[in-house]
C-alpha cells in the first residue's frame, strides 16, 4: 500500500509488519468489508417484497424468495462486519496507540453518526410522506414492529440504518477499557498471551464453534431467533445485538492476536461453505425450539464468515481494482443509500411489474447515484479522508493536474 495512505484509516486492511519489510494489504479482507456493506444494500432493496408488511414503505409484490434471500444475508452480513472491525481494530491500536485508535473511530464512526443523522433522518420522513400522498397510509407505514428498546424518552430517536456505528462505537470503547484493566492485573506478557491462545482455539479446526457461542447467546437472550439477531431501532443498547456483536468483534480481535490465526482460520473454508449450506435451510425455515433454533442459527452465521473468509483468501488474494474501488466506495454508499431506496421505492410500489426487475431498477438507479457522487465528491476530496482516511484520484476526472 502506498505510505500516503494513513493506517488508521477504515478501508486499511495491511498485515503486520514482518522485519523491515513494507505491509501487506490484505485485499480479500478489503473486499469481504465492503462487500459486507454493500449486501445492506441489497437487503433493504429486498425488503418491501418481504411478506409481512414489515417495511416502511410496502410493496405489493410480496415474496417469499425475497425473504430467503433477506434471511440469508441476515444470518451473517454484521456478524462477518464486526468479526473484521475486530481484527483491523487490534492492528490498528498495536500500530498506532489507544490514544490514536479512539480519535480514528471518534472521527470515522462518532462524526458521520452525530453529524450525518439529522439529513438522513429529513430524507426518510420526507420518503414517508411523499408515499402517503401517492399511495396513501397503507403503503407508506406498513406494520412496523415495536422497537424493542423503547423507553417512552428522548432515547427513542431511532437510529435508522446508522445503528451499527453507535454499536460499534460502544463496543469499541468497552474493549479497549476492559483491555486496560486486564493489562494492569495480568501484566502485558500474560494479557497478550491470553489472547494469543484464544485466537488460536478460534482458528482451529472446530473453532467455529466458539465462536458461534456469543451469537447463541444473543438469540437466546431475545428469546427468538426467527428474525436472527434484532438491530437496535434507537439509541438505547439491546442486550442481544450486544452480546452478540461483541462477540463477533472480539473473535476478530483474538484472531489478529494468534500467529498466522487468520491464515489457518481460512484453510477449512470448503467444509464451512458446506456446513453453512446444510444448515441455512433449517434455520430460516424449520420450526424449532429455542435453544435448538439459537445454536443452529448461530452456526450458520459464523459458518458462513469462516467459509467466506477461506474463498475470498483464495480468489482476491491479489489486488481487484473493480474490488478495491468498491470496497472504498461502500462507505459512502451504505451511509446514503436508505433513504433514496426508499424516495426510489415510492413510484417502484404503484407498478405492475416483476419484483426482480423493480429490485434491478432501485439497485440501479441508487448505486448510480451513489458512485457517481462518490467519484465526484468523496474520493479525492476532504470528505474521503474524513471517511476513509485518504483520497484516491477520481476516475472520471482522471490524475489531478499539479498546479503551475
Amino acid at each position: 500500500m502506498a505510505s500516503s495512505t494513513p493506517p488508521h484509516s477504515l478501508s486499511t486492511i495491511d498485515a503486520p509488519r514482518t522485519g523491515t519489510s513494507p505491509p501487506r494489504r490484505l485485499h480479500q479482507l478489503d473486499a469481504l468489508r465492503g462487500g459486507a456493506l454493500l449486501l445492506g444494500v441489497v437487503l433493504h432493496a429486498l425488503m418491501p417484497y418481504s411478506p409481512g408488511d414489515v417495511w416502511l414503505i410496502d410493496d405489493d409484490s410480496d415474496s417469499l424468495a425475497a425473504l430467503l434471500v433477506v434471511g440469508v444475508i441476515h444470518l451473517f452480513r454484521m456478524v462477518l462486519f464486526m468479526m473484521l472491525a475486530g481484527y483491523f481494530g487490534r492492528m490498528v491500536l498495536h500500530r498506532r496507540g489507544v490514544g490514536a485508535y479512539l480519535r480514528d473511530r471518534l472521527l470515522r464512526l462518532g462524526l458521520p453518526l452525530v453529524v450525518l443523522w439529522p439529513v438522513l433522518f429529513a430524507l426518510v420522513i420526507a420518503a414517508a410522506v411523499l408515499a402517503e400522498m401517492v399511495h396513501g397510509p397503507a403503503v407508506a407505514t406498513g406494520t412496523q414492529p415495536p422497537a424493542p428498546n423503547a423507553t417512552g424518552t428522548p432515547l427513542d430517536l431511532p437510529t435508522m440504518h446508522l445503528w451499527f456505528l453507535l454499536l460499534l462505537l460502544e463496543i469499541v470503547l468497552v474493549v479497549v477499557a476492559v483491555r486496560a484493566v486486564l493489562l494492569r492485573v495480568l501484566g502485558a506478557q500474560r494479557a497478550e498471551g491470553w489472547a494469543a491462545r484464544i485466537g488460536t482455539v478460534l482458528s482451529a479446526p472446530g473453532g467455529v464453534l466458539l465462536a458461534a457461542v456469543p451469537y447463541a447467546l444473543a438469540l437466546l437472550v431475545q428469546g427468538s431467533a426467527v428474525q436472527g439477531i434484532v438491530e437496535p431501532y434507537t439509541l438505547v443498547p439491546v442486550l442481544g445485538a450486544s452480546l452478540g456483536y461483541t462477540g463477533a468483534f472480539l473473535a476478530g480481535w483474538f484472531l489478529h492476536a494468534a500467529p498466522e490465526g487468520l491464515a489457518r482460520a481460512e484453510r477449512g473454508w470448503p467444509v464451512h461453505l458446506v456446513l453453512a449450506a446444510l444448515l441455512t435451510v433449517p434455520a430460516l425455515v424449520v420450526t424449532m425450539p429455542l435453544p435448538l433454533a439459537a445454536a443452529v442459527h448461530a452456526l450458520a452465521g459464523w459458518a458462513w464468515v469462516y467459509g467466506l473468509l477461506g474463498l475470498c483468501g483464495r480468489v482476491l488474494r491479489r489486488e481487484n481494482r473493480v474490488a478495491r474501488y468498491l470496497a472504498d466506495a461502500s462507505y459512502w454508499v451504505y451511509l446514503w443509500h436508505f433513504p433514496l431506496l426508499l424516495l426510489v421505492a415510492v413510484p417502484l410500489a404503484g407498478t405492475p411489474w416483476p419484483w426482480p426487475l423493480e429490485v434491478l431498477l432501485a439497485l440501479g438507479a441508487v448505486m448510480a447515484v451513489l458512485l457517481l457522487s462518490y467519484d465526484l465528491l468523496v474520493r479525492g476530496t476532504w470528505v474521503g479522508r474524513w471517511l476513509n482516511g485518504h483520497r484516491r484520484e477520481s476516475v472520471l476526472r482522471g490524475p489531478r493536474r499539479p498546479r503551475a
